[in-house]
């Protein structure tokens, strides 16, 4: 007990080194890369042909810009910034659209973070600056006015500290357990989707033969993946997906719980395709699997190739060999409840993967579609969820104890988002001429 009270004194003497309100500071450091040659590096190891793909995704607005080029948010967080030293385990791409809903192994549908790609112990500022940058300029790109978007921010990181001093609060156990079911998220937001579409408080226990039916065709022995080109599609016949994919999810087996490696052992890899994912994901080695342990009985997974957190270069190198085990691990450490089908494995050319199912009532956010109630309210519940993921880490009383009860930080996170939303336009200009002049292609 007398560990636990020092905590929150040792995070308000932080403030003495890195005083709260230096966080609003924005100015790119001496010498900071071309963004172009940024963006052109990350397509390093990527499959070339979908590299247009992911262009195109990313033109649209300079949110979905944003959203798709994270590592160079990495590197001016990374470099220079205010950082107290408190490490949690980090989401690494922590936007908007990265939260959602879904179903527990028990049933229940939660909403909470859905995105782990970049996921390893880092400042756990850096999760919330990108938080907030995504909020002012998916703000702005909706054409909401300054006082709705200062709203917007200012709402997300309140709730973020709020939650931090309410989980400075709670035993161990409680802050595990802690969770926004979907019910206690559609009250809170009112968000005009969902009350249209209806939000089951449970998931059907044959949600997912729902999910098979969605995207295969055929019946029994003829049952294969369904083109649905050009997001998901099979490769041309003399191409592979993953060229030994039996020998992958033989070894994907393995990293499962006991139990699990029982559950999966009824099933058989009856077919693989590609599917073309998210922005940030586009290029890389991503597929569906169709398992099946009888001609009535399906399951689809999907496969996504782990490469090393873009948080890796300012934070260190992650413990884990498979960059899959990587995100696994940071998905069960920060999420409240994680798919049961979650494992990790590699190919024999040298990929590194992670496994999950496809879809169990997910459901994520289009904030382009948001009104500006709508997206305050939504950003608050995500600095919330966020909040919590950071505090199931351990660091819950430190990092109160710096953030404290006042609105010093929550202002200072909201200049700097005004402010690296400039600078995020301002490369997004440069994307766009590159585009135009042929440095670049999209399609």
């Amino acid at each position: 007990m007398r560990k636990g009270a020092t905590q929150p004194a040792a995070g308000k003497a932080l403030r003495k080194q890195i005083p709260r309100s230096s966080y609003g500071r924005w100015a790119p450091q001496p010498g900071r890369p071309d963004p172009l040659a940024v963006l052109e590096e990350s397509n390093v190891g990527r499959l070339q042909n979908l590299i247009p793909v992911r262009f195109a995704r990313m033109k649209k607005s300079a949110f979905t810009f944003f959203r798709g080029f994270p590592s160079m948010m990495a590197y001016d967080v990374g470099t220079g910034r205010p950082a107290t030293g408190i490490i949690v385990q980090s989401c690494g791409d922590c936007h908007l659209e990265n939260f959602g809903i879904y179903a527990t192994p028990e049933r229940n549908v939660v909403f909470d973070i859905n995105d782990f790609d970049e996921t390893t112990p880092a400042p756990w500022e850096w999760d919330v600056e990108r938080l907030a940058a995504s909020i002012e300029i998916a703000a702005r790109v909706n054409g909401f006015s300054e006082k709705q978007t200062s709203k917007a921010v200012l709402g997300a990181v309140s709730e973020y500290r709020h939650k931090m001093l309410e989980c400075a609060q709670m035993t161990r156990l409680q802050c595990w357990y802690s969770r926004i079911d979907a019910s206690d998220f559609l009250k809170q937001t009112g968000i005009w989707e969902l009350r249209r579409a209806g939000l089951p408080r449970a998931a059907p226990d044959d949600s997912h033969e729902l999910i098979a039916e969605q995207y295969t065709e055929g019946k029994g022995v003829g049952t294969k993946i369904a083109d649905k080109p050009p997001k998901l599609f099979h490769p041309p016949p003399d191409g592979e997906v993953i060229g030994d994919a039996r020998e992958v999810f033989e070894r994907y087996k393995r990293s499962l719980r006991d139990d699990l490696q029982v559950l999966f052992g009824a099933y058989e890899l009856k077919d693989l395709a590609i599917k073309v994912v998210g922005l940030g994901s586009v290029g890389t080695r991503c597929a569906v699997a169709l398992m099946m342990a009888n001609d009535e009985d399906a399951l689809i997974l999907q496969i996504k190739e782990a490469r090393p957190s873009i948080l890796a270069p300012y934070a260190g190198a992650s413990r884990y060999e498979n960059n899959g085990r990587r995100v696994v691990a940071g998905q069960l450490l920060m999420q409240s409840a994680s798919d049961i089908f979650l494992g990790w494995s590699d190919s024999d050319d040298d990929h590194q993967f992670y496994i999950r199912q496809l879809s169990d009532m997910k459901w994520s956010a289009n904030v382009s579609v948001m009104s500006a109630p709508e997206l305050q309210s939504y950003a608050a519940l995500c600095g919330q969820v966020l909040g919590v993921a950071h505090a199931r880490s351990g660091s819950a009383h430190t990092i109160a104890g710096y953030l404290g009860s006042s609105s010093t930080f929550d202002a200072a996170i909201a200049e700097f988002a005004q402010n690296y939303a400039e600078q995020v336009l301002e490369d997004y200009e440069s994307f766009l001429h590159a585009l135009e002049t042929g440095r670049l292609s999209a399609e």
